[in-house]
């Protein structure tokens, strides 16, 4: 045990009186309020959830989980990477090229003026986090997300990693104005790792100011909840606090630097590990740091906690297969080419769900692809508004390489960057292997394509023509400029016999503007006769089927835009809808329909530019 463990472990039962436990790795509130005897005095700190089954094999207790009401008892811990990666000797916070470590010690920098607290993810802080949301009422909370106060336990870290920006090697990249302030299992024996992200300056800020300005804050909060309530893997913001320290920046990369506010976001993933962690170590030949020196013990895994790696065994790929990809066999001597072979095929689906609701990524550098297949770092990213396979928001692109129908092609260059960096650790056979599953990535690719938008159309079972199906009716959208989410979400709200009739009423209005089409008739005739072929099924229960699918709302950026700039006035009111709304995006809401959230894009945002500076 350490001294640190050792403290927290007598601290716990000074404080609590709990029969001994051995805090290893990371606290969970839940199982800490497990332990409670029956009888006795339970805290006012505490709220009860639903009684758990005990399952004895895997160490959980059979008492009740509560909700924390307080920070008083709820803890983080660094030990994880602390005890297991190596950590940069350099202990001062400056600009430097940091060499043969993981991460790099650095705390956070408090804000000099007040700080407010904008917007809190309930989902996030009592599903994950095990705190009910009372607690986001606090000073000690907004002390915590806003960086000014460190809990016990908890040692401010942040990430050495590379990465090719733009197809360019970029070097030392690391978490410039990020701090990943620890780990936290809650209830269900989930690892969540905790990061402040606008939070200061780190040794890899570069020429940066550690900080995030209000409005790629509100960005960040609003898209990575909307992009999680959409269905599809991402990283997850629980809280979002603003300043009133300044900040300069140059929106648009053209020479207008203007005042902002500073933020921050608290945002949570499963790992925050990236392409780039690993380029890195193999593009500095830190290859110890990549795989076990000759001689090391084989991994297990338990069921609470990660079975502590021999000390001479501090090699990152391993450390993340052994914790984040339970169906590789951590002691197989193939494990790297099945790790590689997981990561293309959830890459794979993981672009392709993107595409499914035409959002576009924005910046898909290796830096900032995660090897866990999570959407991560958002940035300028957007939501398709009128069809374009060429549309990319990002407007410092000017070559438009990471427009959305190019995202796919990235990504098969991004996996081959890891694959690169993975070389060095495969023999001759095992490179063969890796080889072969990446000229497999189209197949996953378009595969889980068709499957996306078969359903998006209420196709069912396979026939022959299907994908010419689709491409035509993305034909027709590209040429109409027919809004991409409401041309889906109206075809599945429309009936059959109104497309047959080609009366298309006036509030489909995607639907009326692909209709000018002169081939919209053509279309319409093979989609019925499609829709013939499907086998038990009815226009009701397709409708039902197609909403389920096709959201009808999705963060558009004028929607963004007209929250942010009303945050900027002190109203987050619009935050807030927008936040309320997103999480329900394919039911229809009465507040969202009269903000206009479904309507065309209002004629002040046509033109509309998203900032690339945050």
């Amino acid at each position: 045990m350490t001294q640190r463990t050792g403290f927290l472990f007598c601290w716990l039962i000074q404080r609590l009186q709990f029969p001994q436990l051995l805090l290893l790795d990371v606290t969970c509130h839940a199982i800490v309020c497990c332990l409670l005897q029956p009888g006795r005095e339970r805290s006012d700190s505490v709220f009860y959830l639903s009684s758990n089954k005990s399952n004895h094999e895997q160490g959980s207790c059979e008492k009740e989980v509560r909700l924390a009401s307080s920070l008083d008892f709820w803890t983080l811990s660094s030990e994880n990477f602390i005890a297991m990666l190596p950590v940069d000797p350099v202990k001062e916070n400056y600009v430097r090229k940091v060499k043969n470590c993981v991460f790099s010690i650095a705390f956070p920098t408090p804000f000099k003026s007040r700080v407010r607290l904008v917007a809190v993810s309930k989902e996030v802080l009592e599903d994950i986090l095990d705190l009910d949301l009372s607690v986001s009422e606090t000073d000690d909370f907004i002390q915590l997300v806003s960086g000014e106060k460190i809990l016990f336990g908890s040692v401010p870290l942040a990430h050495r990693y590379g990465g090719h920006q733009f197809g360019i090697w970029a070097d030392q990249l690391g978490d410039g104005r990020a701090h990943l302030i620890g780990i936290y299992m809650n209830r269900k024996g989930e690892k969540w790792e905790l990061q402040l992200k606008g939070s200061g300056k780190t040794p890899y800020s570069r020429h940066g100011d550690g900080r995030a300005v209000l409005r790629s804050s509100v960005r960040e909060f609003l898209g990575s909840e909307a992009v999680h309530h959409l269905g599809i893997p991402t990283s997850r913001a629980a809280s979002l606090v603003v300043s009133d320290d300044e900040v300069w920046r140059d929106q648009f990369y053209d020479g207008n630097v203007v005042k902002e506010r500073a933020a921050v976001v608290l945002r949570v993933a499963k790992s925050w590990f990236r392409i780039g962690s690993l380029e890195i170590l193999a593009h500095y030949g830190e290859l110890d740091l990549l795989r076990p020196c000759t001689g090391c013990s084989a991994y297990s895994r338990s069921s609470m906690y990660s079975v502590a790696f021999s000390r001479c065994s501090r090699t990152l790929l391993d450390f993340i297969i052994q914790e984040h990809f339970p169906s590789v066999d951590v002691g197989e001597p193939n494990r790297y080419v099945d790790f590689f072979s997981v990561v293309v095929s959830e890459t794979a689906q993981l672009i392709a769900l993107w595409t499914s609701v035409g959002f576009a990524h924005g910046v898909c550098n290796t830096d900032n692809f995660s090897l866990l297949s999570i959407t991560i770092d958002y940035g300028p990213f957007g939501f398709m508004e009128a069809y374009n396979p060429d549309f990319v928001p990002n407007t410092s692109d000017d070559e438009r390489r990471y427009k959305i129908g190019n995202q796919a092609n990235v990504g098969m260059f991004n996996l081959n960057k890891l694959l690169q960096a993975l070389n060095p650790l495969l023999d001759p056979r095992q490179k063969q292997l890796a080889a072969l599953i990446l000229e497999g990535y189209p197949d996953l690719y378009y595969t889980r394509f068709r499957e996306l938008f078969k359903a998006k159309l209420g196709l069912l079972g396979e026939r022959k023509g299907d994908e010419d199906l689709i491409a035509f009716l993305l034909h027709l959208m590209e040429k109409t400029a027919a809004d991409f989410t409401m041309t889906f979400r109206q075809l599945s709200e429309i009936t059959q016999s109104q497309l047959q009739e080609l009366n298309i009423p006036q509030q489909f209005w995607a639907l009326q503007t692909i209709s000018k089409h002169e081939l919209f008739p053509a279309w319409v005739s093979q989609y019925l006769l499609r829709l013939k072929s499907n086998m038990n099924d009815s226009d009701s229960e397709r409708r039902k089927r197609m909403m389920t699918v096709n959201p009808r709302y999705v963060l558009k950026n004028w929607m963004a835009e007209s929250a942010v700039r009303k945050a900027e006035r002190n109203d987050f009111s619009e935050v807030r809808l927008l936040q309320q709304v997103l999480q329900h995006p394919f039911q229809k809401h009465s507040t969202a329909e009269k903000a206009g959230y479904a309507s065309p894009t209002p004629s002040w945002a046509k033109n509309l530019r998203v900032s690339c500076s945050s």
